[in-house]
């Protein structure tokens, strides 16, 4: 099950994407740390991955090595897919060789794109094509395009169920965290909710108690005007 592309911006934030004919694909598999990596676990998932892996990153492990270390005690290692991609330096993948057909990962700069049960490696290929192509456009619109890029090229075989868009900026909580868990029509489901985010909540969220303001904004109308500010930069 599963498709999903992981994306860091040159600030070092990072952006998740995911789909999967699977009930609630985002409630496990993705996992994010400030400064540090996005992580996803696929196929036969294994939740203890995100926790583990993103401690090995903030340990300045390598993500070639942290993904060795993960799945170097775990005898389910061949029915897992993981893919990491660090605040700096190069991500790193595993698709174990018992993962369902299509399956496998590919690698680019600032971005990592895998997946399995798939339709076949043009999933993959549209997904990144279409994150390279709206280069400059913010991260979450890129990672949008990319999930409905490849699922135009076919997505998980078996169909669609449920999607995910993390995005995970300068604070130690999200920027943003949406999930469609079951729908008909997930994509759709998930960029409704993406622009319905900017109409308030994403401003809104900039006015919170945060690393660089301890108290956030509590002034109503400075966080009005804060709100009215964050549209005239979107």
């Amino acid at each position: 099950m599963t498709w999903s592309i992981l994306a860091r911006d040159e600030q070092g934030h990072f952006g998740v994407a995911i789909a999967s004919k699977f009930f609630a694909v985002g409630s496990l598999c993705v996992n994010t740390r400030r400064q540090v990596a996005a992580l996803s676990t696929q196929a036969l998932m294994n939740p203890l991955y995100g926790p583990a892996g993103l401690d090995l990153i903030s340990n300045q492990v390598p993500a070639s090595e942290a993904i060795q270390q993960l799945i170097a005690a775990d005898e389910g290692r061949e029915q897992r897919q993981v893919h990491i991609l660090p605040v700096r330096g190069p991500a790193a993948a595993h698709t174990g060789a018992e993962c369902i057909d299509w399956c496998g990962h590919l690698i680019g700069e600032n971005f990592s794109v895998a997946g399995n049960m798939l339709a076949g490696p043009q999933v993959l290929e549209q997904t990144a094509q279409a994150f390279q192509d709206l280069s400059g456009r913010p991260l979450g619109e890129r990672l949008l395009a990319a999930l409905d890029a490849g699922q135009a090229a076919g997505g998980d075989k078996r169909g669609k169920q449920s999607a995910a868009l993390k995005l995970h900026f300068d604070e130690d909580y999200p920027q943003l965290d949406l999930r469609v868990d079951d729908h008909e029509e997930p994509f759709v489901e998930l960029r409704r909710l993406y622009e319905k985010s900017l109409e308030r909540f994403q401003g809104f969220l900039e006015c919170l108690p945060g690393r660089g303001r301890y108290s956030g904004l509590i002034v109503r109308a400075e966080i009005e005007a804060h709100i009215q500010q964050f549209h005239q930069r979107k």
